[in-house]
């Protein structure tokens, strides 16, 4: 594609995705959420990928959904176009590990970009809000059901009714973000991280990013056998085999992603 609104390049097995829209703090729209799903969708499709990084700039990530955009529309136009369900959701369907490397304004669509993904890193300068409810709206995009899960309903419920913001260390401290790192450094860690992960066996790695989702989304029991037949299926895997042999001859696994 000739993204507009997107930057896109590889770094070995880690493929890098910048939301490029930096007049308007990366306010995410339809274009943009389109040329971010078929980025991503590229990079899944990829075998020579692991793992994919999502990042912003040094002011915002993202601050929210393009509010301009659709300040005008009706309840039947946001049905007939589908919105979010569209595009937005692109990212549930990558099996690859997918980290968000955050700086500044994570506000709004933002923020549930980045509950989106699997490991979210956030420089020092980060904040994390749910604002909606100043709009006489609320979080759409999976904010109301992934943030309960990733820091409780208590504090789900304080962000989202009362707009409040999280600095990079409350998010830690309550567990929304992975780690949080010098400004300068954000995106060297994330992708020192990411190519850690994609040097991994990808099958496996695939794997548990399905278990672990599994686990927000069903009973303990259903998960525990989910996990059990994913774990069966590892005997099937070269990779396993090898990186079996490898630990007990004390050497390097070399994995071949199968």
């Amino acid at each position: 594609m000739d993204y507009r609104n997107i930057l896109v390049r590889t770094e070995a097995r880690v493929g890098l995705v910048t939301l490029n829209r930096p007049r308007q703090l990366n306010a995410l729209n339809d274009a943009l959420m389109d040329e971010l799903g078929a980025a991503l969708l590229g990079f899944d499709a990829d075998p020579a990928i692991g793992a994919i990084v999502i990042t912003g700039g040094d002011k915002a990530f993202a601050a929210g959904a393009d509010i301009e955009a659709m300040a005008d529309w009706d309840c039947m136009q946001v049905q007939e176009r589908q919105f979010i369900t569209r595009n937005w959701e692109t990212l549930r369907q990558v099996r690859k590990p997918v980290l968000a490397a955050v700086a500044g304004y994570a506000m709004g669509g933002g923020c549930e970009l980045a509950l989106g993904c699997d490991i979210v890193i956030a420089a020092e300068s980060a904040q994390f809000a749910l604002p909606e409810i100043k709009l006489a709206m609320l979080p759409g995009a999976g904010g109301t059901q992934r943030l309960p899960r990733a820091i409780g309903k208590a504090k789900a419920m304080d962000m989202c009714l009362s707009a409040r913001a999280l600095t990079a260390q409350e998010a830690d401290r309550y567990g929304l973000v992975s780690r949080v790192v010098p400004d300068e450094q954000l995106l060297d860690a994330a992708l020192a991280l990411a190519t850690r992960i994609a040097g991994f066996s990808l099958p496996a790695l695939m794997a548990i990013k399905e278990c672990v989702n599994r686990a927000d989304q069903g009973a303990l029991d259903e998960g525990i056998l989910f996990e059990r037949r994913a774990l069966y299926a590892r005997f099937a895997s070269a990779d396993a085999h090898e990186g079996m042999h490898a630990f007990l001859g004390k050497r390097a696994p070399n994995f071949l992603h199968r």
